[in-house]
C-alpha cells in the first residue's frame, strides 16, 4: 500500500516540477507573453551577455522610469494633488487670504462645497491643465517648513490617506508588472532612477521602501530650499518659489544635470515622456522605450488622447517611428495592482 503512495508522489513530483521550474524562473510573471514581454527580455539580454556586439557595460546600464501612470496610478488625480488638497484643507483656517487668491478660485469651491455639504472633496475640481493654479497650491502648502518636516507630512498622509476608488493606501496602487521590471534589470547590472514631473521631495521619503529606488536615484521637480538656523540648528528651508520642473524637454536636462550620462532604456506613459523617451532612444547602440498604454476600464482607468491626466497623443502616434514598445495594460498584464494577485 506504501509502494502505491510512494509511486503516486513521485509521479506527481515528476508532472508538477517542471511548471513550478518555469513559473519560478520567469522574472516578469505579472506580464503576458507578448511582443511587449519578448521584447524587454530580448533587450536586457543582448545588453547583459558578455563578448556580444550589444554588450553594454555595468556602469552604463541606466534605466529612467516616469512614475505617476507609469510606477503608480494616477487617477482620478495625481495623488501629490491630493496630498496637497488635503493638506490645504487642513491649514486653511490658517490662510483666510487664500480664499481671495486669484488662482485659488477653484481650491474655493472645493472647501465650500465641503463645508456645505460635509463631502469629500472632488479633485477633479482642481483641473489638471490649469498648470498655473496646481503650482500654486503645491507652492503654497508645500513650504515654509524644514526638509525634514516635509518629509514627515508625506510619510504621515501616505500612511492615512485611501484612494478615492479603490480604498486603500495610495502606495498599494502601484503596477505590480512594474516593480517586477524595477526587480528584473537591478538583478541584471541596471540602476534604475525615477524622472518625474512629480515633486522630488515628495517621492524621496518612500521611493526605496515601495520601488527599491533610493532618494539618491529620485529625479522630479523642486522649489527652492535655504540654509537657515532656526533654535540653534541648521535647517533647509522650502521656500514657495519653483526652482525646476522636471517634464517634458525638463527630463533630458534633469537626468543630464543629475546622472551625467544618457540611460539606455526609458519608461513612460504620456506625452510629459516624450522628450526622455526621444533623447534616450536617439542615443547610440542598443536602446529601449516602452510607453505604458492605459486601456483597461474594468481594472484601472482607461484613457490616452483627451485626458487632462497622463495625456498620451504625440507619443502614442511616434511610437511606431521611434520604435518604442507599447505595453498595453489590458492585453500585456496579468494584473496590475499587488493586491489582485
Amino acid at each position: 500500500m506504501w509502494g502505491l503512495i510512494r509511486a503516486a508522489l513521485i509521479a506527481l513530483l515528476v508532472i508538477t516540477a517542471p511548471s513550478a521550474a518555469c513559473a519560478q524562473n520567469d522574472p516578469l510573471p505579472s506580464w503576458n507573453d507578448g511582443a511587449a514581454k519578448t521584447a524587454i527580455m530580448a533587450f536586457v539580454a543582448r545588453v547583459t551577455t558578455a563578448g556580444g556586439s550589444d554588450y553594454v557595460a555595468p556602469e552604463a546600464r541606466i534605466a529612467t522610469f516616469d512614475n505617476d501612470g507609469t510606477l503608480w496610478c494616477e487617477q482620478p488625480v495625481y495623488f501629490q494633488v491630493a496630498f496637497a488638497l488635503d493638506r490645504l484643507k487642513a491649514m486653511a483656517a490658517q490662510h483666510p487670504e487664500w480664499k481671495t487668491r486669484k488662482s485659488f478660485k477653484a481650491v474655493k469651491t472645493v472647501l465650500e462645497k465641503d463645508r456645505k455639504n460635509g463631502a469629500e472633496s472632488d479633485p477633479k475640481a482642481l483641473d489638471a491643465s490649469d498648470e498655473k493654479a496646481l503650482l500654486d497650491v503645491v507652492t503654497a502648502t508645500h513650504a515654509g517648513m524644514s526638509t525634514e518636516a516635509f518629509a514627515q507630512s508625506v510619510l504621515d498622509w501616505i500612511a492615512t490617506a485611501r484612494h478615492p476608488r479603490f480604498k486603500r493606501p495610495y502606495t498599494d496602487l502601484v503596477y505590480a508588472p512594474m516593480v517586477e521590471l524595477l526587480s528584473f534589470l537591478r538583478r541584471n547590472g541596471f540602476k534604475t532612477y525615477i524622472v518625474s514631473g512629480g515633486g522630488v521631495e515628495f517621492m524621496r521619503p518612500w521611493t526605496e521602501r515601495v520601488y527599491g529606488i533610493p532618494p539618491e536615484q529620485v529625479i522630479g521637480s523642486a522649489i527652492h530650499v535655504q540654509y537657515q538656523v532656526r533654535d540653534g540648528r541648521p535647517v533647509l528651508v522650502r521656500l514657495p518659489e519653483i526652482a525646476f520642473i522636471d517634464d517634458r524637454a525638463g527630463k533630458p536636462a534633469g537626468i543630464q544635470r543629475a546622472i551625467g550620462r544618457r540611460p539606455i532604456a526609458a519608461f513612460g506613459n504620456s506625452d510629459g515622456d516624450y522628450e526622455m523617451l526621444r533623447w534616450t532612444t536617439a542615443g547610440p547602440g542598443p536602446r529601449l522605450g516602452l510607453i505604458v498604454h492605459h486601456t483597461d476600464a474594468a481594472r484601472e482607468w482607461a484613457y490616452d488622447r483627451e485626458s487632462s491626466v497622463g495625456r498620451l497623443a504625440r507619443a502614442l502616434d511616434d511610437a511606431p517611428r521611434y520604435g518604442w514598445i507599447i505595453a498595453d495594460m489590458k492585453d500585456d498584464w496579468k494584473v496590475i495592482y499587488p493586491f489582485q494577485k
